[in-house]
C-alpha cells in the first residue's frame, strides 16, 4: 500500500497528464508547430541545411567526419552522454558509488529507482501521444523509434542528476550548494538544448521531459530520502 500511494498512483497520474498534454499540443499546433521555426532558423544561422521539407539526417561524409562549428562541438557529446546505454551505465555506476560511500541501501537504490520511474512514465505516455519528430531540420543522428513527446533523454537527465543532487544534500557532502544547481539544472538543461538543436525534438518535448524528470526526482526523494 505505501508503494501504491507513493509511486504507482502518482505515476499513473503523470502518464495521463503527459498523454493529454501531448495530444492537445498535436491538436493545436499540428506536427510542424511554430516552435520548430526558431530551431530551423538557429540551425540555418550555423550553416546547417534545414530546408529539405522532411527531417534531413546527415548523409554527406563531410558532415559525418566531425563537428563543423561551435554548437555542434558542444551538443554532440551532450547528446551522446544522454543516450540510453550511457544513462543506464551512469545510473548503475552511481548506485555503486553511493553504496560504497554511504552504506545506505535506500540512498544507493535511488539513482536506479528514479530512472525506472521516469522510463516507465516516458514509454507509456510516448506510446499514447505518438508525436512525430520535427520536420525539415538538420539531424546528424537518426532518431529513436519512440514518439517525440516527451523527450526521454531530457527526462532521464533531469531525473538522474536531480537525484544525485538530492543525495549530496542528504549526506551533507562538501560543496553540495555549489554542485547542486549544476546537477539539477545546468547539465540537464544543456542536454535538453542539445536534443533540440540536433533536430531530435520539438522544444515542447524537452519542456515536458524536464517536468517529468523533476517530478520523478521529487517522488523518489519523498519515498527514499525523507
Amino acid at each position: 500500500m505505501p508503494l501504491l500511494r507513493a509511486v504507482v498512483l502518482p505515476g499513473l497520474g503523470a502518464i495521463a497528464a503527459l498523454a493529454v498534454a501531448g495530444r492537445v499540443m498535436r491538436l493545436l499546433g499540428g506536427d510542424d508547430p511554430r516552435e520548430d521555426h526558431a530551431v530551423r532558423a538557429l540551425q540555418d544561422a550555423f550553416g546547417h541545411r534545414s530546408d529539405d521539407g522532411d527531417a534531413a539526417v546527415a548523409t554527406d561524409p563531410a558532415e559525418l567526419i566531425g563537428p563543423r562549428e561551435a554548437l555542434d562541438r558542444i551538443t554532440r557529446p551532450l547528446s551522446w552522454y544522454s543516450g540510453v546505454p550511457q544513462t543506464i551505465a551512469t545510473g548503475a555506476l552511481w548506485c555503486g558509488v553511493t553504496w560504497l560511500l554511504t552504506r545506505d541501501r535506500r540512498s544507493a537504490v535511488a539513482p536506479a529507482a528514479v530512472l525506472a520511474l521516469e522510463a516507465t512514465c516516458f514509454v507509456a505516455s510516448a506510446a499514447l501521444v505518438g508525436r512525430p519528430r520535427p520536420e525539415g531540420v538538420w539531424r546528424p543522428e537518426p532518431p529513436h523509434a519512440t514518439s517525440s513527446f516527451p523527450s526521454g533523454h531530457t527526462a532521464a537527465a533531469f531525473a538522474l542528476h536531480g537525484t544525485l543532487a538530492d543525495l549530496l544534500d542528504r549526506h551533507g557532502a562538501r560543496g553540495a550548494r555549489l554542485v547542486g544547481p549544476l546537477l539539477r539544472y545546468g547539465i540537464p538543461g544543456a542536454i535538453a538544448f542539445s536534443r533540440v538543436y540536433r533536430g531530435q525534438h520539438h522544444i515542447s518535448d524537452t519542456v515536458a521531459g524536464a517536468m517529468l524528470g523533476r517530478w520523478s526526482t521529487a517522488v523518489v526523494r519523498r519515498a527514499l530520502m525523507s
